[in-house]
């Protein structure tokens, strides 16, 4: 290359300035580097692709707590605080987050035996196994332990992965039917589901109105471009609305949600507690982590 083709080269205070920048706070703070560098034309993208993780996360997020067992509007504030911070702290630019349905076995088998069905109580053992996860993910990261990942083979990954998609399914499908049951594990519910079914308890309102839901986004993903999950999801809670399901025919409906965010609380546990949760948020990190 000659030297007309180079860029002329940097005063050596210029290259030390952006040197720095790049290992200082921008390496704390990537999403403020971004929002140096954000386009206009970035714009309209970035609010469809808002709206439609938005009407995504916030079904999901009622539903994996509820999974969870810790009430719903908890997976609210677990899917908007995170990401706020993500915005700020993470480095992707490309990377979903949200709440994960592999980590909702790991959560309910610690809360479930613990609360005693206490909700607050299942809150702040939820609450504490997060910090326990984080602050493992923090240690592991400063530790450079990411080829921990490597020794978890294919088959092992899938395999749990299959299995947590298939516990998920099977809590949710009382919810489809219309009616609910009390979870012993994914086979006892399994037979509990069927017995409901054969007694004539299913709301088929209800059965219809997710069944339509779950073909409209299965159908429209033949067309990448059209927000599918945005189009299901707005139509079932309109339709909903509109026809006063909830009265006529017993939908049930989440209802009234506490307003606000709620106040900063530290999650205090009994010292019974500190094992199965030290435990619990061993795990949640280990497979956050692969």
């Amino acid at each position: 290359m000659s030297h007309s083709d180079a860029s002329p080269p940097l005063p050596e205070q210029g290259r030390i300035t952006r040197r720095d920048e790049q290992t200082g706070w921008r390496r704390w703070l990537p999403g403020l580097g971004v929002l140096r560098e954000y386009q206009w034309a970035w714009l309209r993208y970035d609010i469809m692709a808002g709206l439609v993780l938005t009407t995504m996360l916030v079904p999901v997020g009622i539903a994996y707590a509820v999974a969870s067992g810790v009430p719903g509007i908890y997976g609210l504030y677990a899917t908007i605080v995170p990401l706020l911070f993500y915005a700020l702290f993470g480095p992707s630019r490309i990377l979903v987050m949200g709440p994960d349905s592999s980590l909702v076995a790991v959560i309910l088998a610690v809360i479930l035996s613990l609360s005693g069905g206490d909700p607050q109580r299942a809150v702040a053992l939820a609450g504490m196994m997060a910090i326990v996860s984080g602050t493992v993910c923090i240690l592991a990261g400063i530790a450079r332990l990411g080829f921990i990942t490597e020794l978890l083979s294919k088959p092992i990954r899938y395999g749990y992965m299959n299995g947590i998609a298939l516990t998920v399914l099977i809590s949710q499908l009382p919810k489809l039917f219309g009616f609910s049951i009390e979870s012993n594990g994914p086979l006892r519910d399994l037979w509990a589901i069927t017995s409901a079914v054969m007694e004539g308890k299913v709301n088929w309102t209800t059965f219809v109105v997710g069944g339509l839901t779950l073909a409209v986004i299965l159908l429209l993903k033949r067309w990448p471009r059209l927000p599918g999950i945005l189009i299901a999801v707005v139509g079932a809670t309109v339709a909903v609305g509109v026809l006063d399901l909830a009265t006529r025919a017993g939908v049930k409906v989440l209802g009234s949600l506490p307003q606000g965010l709620p106040g900063f609380a530290i999650p205090w546990i009994t010292t019974a507690d500190i094992v199965p949760v030290l435990i619990g948020g061993c795990a949640v990190a280990l497979v956050s982590f692969a």
